[in-house]
């Protein structure tokens, strides 16, 4: 039966089919729905879950591997610099159940800080490297993966991007294969990796690079299609899609679908037939740079961009010089920017700080929206759990700056990378204040539970950390909560722990606005006799005021009454 399906979802699938066992993950977007995916199908078939982070994901799913099962964990492409400790090792390790890990890029930084090119982990860990290019191969890649895996005993990265992951296309499915752990039998010399037995294991690793290179030569992943002989293709993942759709029969393709280790042999045979070849890739010249090591002249980045996503247009552009027509909005469109949710818990803390004048350190999530107008209330964003971090080598190098400055960070946040950050400022004792927005759950990526929550991915209660106590048990003797919807108490708060001589926390907690089970106020409404139209109540960014007339507007429809702008309005314009 065929279906249509996003290619996350035919991941999910591709693990259902092949028999995998134990999944776990963290949430990180274009990779977040494979996991919530595999999380539907009986839990007897697979387990899933939700890992404090990336490193912790990928050591379960090595540890469910050398068990016998076949195991899987799927990040994003910045998380797979979390989990590269792990990751790079188990390259030396190998395998006894087949181990997968998928990782999504996200050219275009649709929700990311930066375009990093995962095929460079891939060669920097001398790992095989898959990348489908729609949602039936997203299947029945995941599916090989597994058999690649347990043959040549290694993991296998899966290369997605967000158009891959998020878009749709055909899948076939097929029952799920009953496949057996193997056996774990006890063996040191493969799994504990210190100095006597991991020099064996990387001429081991070399060794298996060649054996997969020469798979790369035949395997199915690899197909040359011949249309011409006028110009020639070397491609990947949607690159091909983009580039078959711009070009058409015009050109010939060799569409790589292993990517790691790449092929010689199949790669020469390609360019004699050709004339001219073109290297079309997103972001980094992966295959380029290998072509042209084996000789071979060839187009790509002098004629391609290293930035951003490729489409249809811009390749028939660069290559056959055709502007093709598409519709336009016009000029006057205003752009809209992404903005905190009515009645998001975060917002009357950005606007205290704004207002105290902190520099503050910030983190990934929602909240990093506190840095656009007309917040403007954070300066900084490196990665998840910088913020902590961070603020303590601030004020390290500016003492002066402690009693300005503060960090921010989410819940899940927190539990994902910022806990050892505070430990370091608790040790190296720093006055820093850091505000932990706990809005008990995972936002940004779509409302995934985390260990703060007391709720594990199926929903089922599960233990829950007890942020207060974890704070003070790393040394943090000042520990305040607060509401982030009473703007007297929050500005009350951050004065004062930014005067203490000390390092802080305040908790920032109110559950998530959009969360199903908040029950909300009703909607406030604007008295338009007293309404001056000093706009005041804009300056916090909230999407469901605007003027109209010269007087504020709520939309009902957006508004949760949480009373942040009855607080600003000077005139008291704004009701219950």
């Amino acid at each position: 039966m065929s279906k249509l399906m996003l290619g996350n979802q035919a991941v999910a699938r591709g693990l259902y089919e092949a028999g995998v066992s134990v999944v776990s993950s963290y949430p990180g977007t274009p990779s977040t729905e494979i996991t919530e995916y595999a999380a539907g199908y009986d839990r007897d078939d697979i387990y899933c879950e939700w890992a404090p982070n990336e490193k912790v994901a990928c050591e379960v799913a090595i540890g469910a591997s050398i068990a016998g099962a076949r195991s899987f964990c799927a990040m994003k492409h910045v998380g797979l610099n979390v989990a590269a400790d792990p990751l790079y090792t188990a390259s030396y390790t190998g395998v006894n159940g087949g181990l997968v890990i998928a990782v999504a890029d996200d050219p275009g930084m649709h929700s990311s800080q930066n375009e990093q090119d995962s095929r460079n982990h891939a060669i920097g860990a001398k790992l095989p490297m898959l990348e489908p290019s729609d949602s039936g191969e997203c299947k029945e890649y995941t599916k090989l993966a597994y058999e690649i895996s347990e043959k040549y005993d290694t993991p296998v990265l899966l290369r997605l991007s967000t158009r891959v992951s998020h878009s749709q296309s055909r899948v076939e499915e097929k029952e799920r294969e009953n496949i057996p752990n193997r056996k774990y039998e006890k063996n040191p010399q493969k799994y504990v990796m210190m100095p006597a037995f991991a020099k064996p294991k990387h001429i081991m690793v070399e060794e298996r690079t060649e054996k997969l290179i020469e798979y790369a030569e035949n395997c199915p992943l690899n197909t040359v299609e011949m249309n011409g002989t006028e110009i020639g293709v070397i491609t990947a993942g949607i690159s091909y899609q983009y580039a078959k759709e711009a070009l058409g029969n015009k050109a010939s393709y060799l569409k790589l679908g292993m990517v790691n280790p790449l092929p010689e042999k199949l790669i020469k045979e390609f360019a004699k037939k050709v004339d001219k070849l073109y290297i079309i890739e997103e972001l980094d010249p992966v295959i380029e740079n290998h072509v042209r090591k084996l000789g071979i002249s060839c187009s790509g980045k002098d004629q391609f961009t290293y930035v951003g996503e490729y489409s249809q247009k811009y390749i028939k552009e660069k290559i056959s010089g055709e502007n093709t027509q598409t519709l336009s909005f016009g000029e006057n469109v205003p752009v809209r920017p992404p903005v905190m949710c009515a009645g998001c818990p975060h917002r009357g803390v950005f606007y205290i700080l704004k207002k105290l004048g902190c520099l503050v350190s910030g983190d990934i999530g929602c909240y990093t929206l506190g840095a656009a107008a007309p917040l403007q209330a954070m300066d900084t964003t490196v990665c998840m759990g910088a913020s902590i971090s961070g603020l303590h080598g601030i004020n390290k190098a500016d003492p002066d700056l402690a009693g300005k400055s503060v960090a921010v960070i989410g819940d899940s946040t927190f539990i994902h990378s910022g806990i050892t950050g505070l430990i370091n400022t608790a040790y190296n004792r720093s006055d820093s204040t850091v505000i932990i927005l706990d809005n008990s759950i995972t936002g940004m990526t779509g409302h995934q539970n985390n260990p703060a929550n007391g709720k594990n991915i199926y929903g089922d209660p599960a233990n829950a950390v007890d942020l207060e106590a974890l704070c003070g048990a790393v040394g943090i003797r000042r520990v305040m909560v607060v509401d982030p919807y009473d703007m007297k108490a929050i500005e009350t708060a951050v004065k004062e722990e930014l005067e203490a001589k000390e390092p802080s926390v305040i908790i920032s907690r109110r559950p998530c606005a959009l969360l199903k089970n908040v029950v909300h106020k009703p909607a406030l409404k604007v008295n338009e006799d007293k309404c001056v139209g000093c706009k005041q109540c804009l300056k916090i960014g909230c999407p469901a005021i605007s003027i109209k007339n010269g007087k504020s507007v709520i939309d009902h429809t957006q508004c949760v009454g949480c009373g942040i702008c009855m607080d600003m309005c000077k005139p008291n314009a704004i009701t219950e």
